[in-house]
């Protein structure tokens, strides 16, 4: 009897110490979740299972990993907010399949993302012909962002060219803009420092500027 007791109370404190570590990790939604914190949900997910089992060995042998896990993925999460180069290093970069109505099959085969998987998730998005596409891109969760075609204008979306006061000069090169062209009509608006600048897109001819919450 007295063990059975043991594994409920283990089991009771467990879910509360996971309960608290998911709090901590931030909110995500399932679909959201990246390879590292499915990695890391499942490890933990392992650890109580084990310290429940295992209920002759001492809690903090499960409890420190735990605590590990949490630190390690605290500290990535904070990392990925101060760098895009770090973020994309343990996310990875959305990859659009679709451009222009136009599949790219070289990328597909590249990601082993084949027209199977391509048709399906399409379908999640209420797509049913392939052709009403202009926009489909591959998120780093696994997910499909779809832009569906505007016949009544042309087809675009966000694509940033500053982020956190960097020019992004990739996505620059993309848009077929160059720095000069992004520096210059920035200054045209009254914009002269972008290390101010948390987050600049440019779609249909028109600009978003937002400043870091400091500069308010």
């Amino acid at each position: 009897m007295e063990v059975y007791i043991i594994i409920i109370l283990r089991t009771i404190l467990l879910y509360g110490v996971i309960l608290v570590i998911f709090r901590l990790m931030g909110k995500r939604e399932i679909g959201e979740l990246s390879v590292l914190d499915l990695v890391v949900f499942i490890m933990i997910g392992e650890m109580a299972v084990v310290a429940i089992e295992q209920h002759k060995d001492p809690l903090l042998h499960s409890l420190i990993p735990m605590a590990v896990l949490l630190i390690i993925q605290v500290s990535m999460a904070y990392g990925s907010l101060k760098s895009r180069k770090f973020r994309q290093l343990v996310d990875g970069k959305p990859s659009i399949i679709i451009k222009n109505g136009k599949i790219d099959e070289k990328l597909m085969k590249k990601l082993r993302y084949n027209f199977d998987d391509l048709l399906m998730q399409l379908r999640t998005k209420d797509v049913n012909n392939i052709s009403d596409v202009e926009f489909a891109i591959l998120e780093t969760s696994g997910v499909l962002s779809v832009v569906k075609k505007d016949k009544s204008k042309s087809g675009s979306y966000t694509l940033p060219l500053i982020i956190d006061g960097d020019i992004q000069l990739d996505h620059l090169e993309e848009a077929g803009k160059s720095e000069q062209w992004l520096l210059k009509e920035l200054k045209a608006r009254g914009h002269d420092s972008i290390e101010n600048i948390s987050f600049c897109s440019h779609q249909d001819g028109q600009f978003y500027i937002d400043y870091k919450d400091e500069m308010k």
